[in-house]
């Protein structure tokens, strides 16, 4: 997923109330994802390693406790279907799967960087 791409989806999670960061790729990667933090200390590393499906890996402290598996489809989802699959992802399996029924959006959560962001992106959006 490219840089804005990516900023825009954790935007939109973070309108819906979703604790989503950016995450940033590390040194030799140019892939840029979603991570979620999830309320019992796991967070969800969304589309980072530069394949065309949705899938994540759920991770406590560094460590793989579970995945979610490549997304059927996804591989031609718009923005607004990645916030929706991400946003109504069931974390609690070990393999986690869409919640059963729509998780209803949360109070919004501010957006990340602010100006600094601006200044730290040369104003590129």
């Amino acid at each position: 997923m490219d840089e804005n791409r990516a900023r825009r989806v954790v935007d939109s999670l973070r309108d819906r109330g979703v604790p989503a960061h950016l995450a940033r790729p590390r040194a030799g990667l140019s892939q840029f994802g979603i991570r979620v933090a999830l309320p019992d200390g796991r967070e969800a590393l969304w589309d980072t390693d530069g394949t065309a499906g949705l899938e994540a890996q759920v991770l406590r402290n560094g460590v793989l406790v579970g995945f979610v598996p490549v997304i059927e489809g996804s591989e031609d989802f718009d923005e607004s279907q990645t916030v929706a699959a991400i946003a109504g992802t069931d974390y609690d399996q070990p393999v986690a799967r869409p919640a059963a029924r729509a998780v209803p959006p949360a109070a919004a959560l501010p957006r990340e960087g602010g100006l600094l962001r601006r200044f730290m992106d040369g104003f590129r959006e």
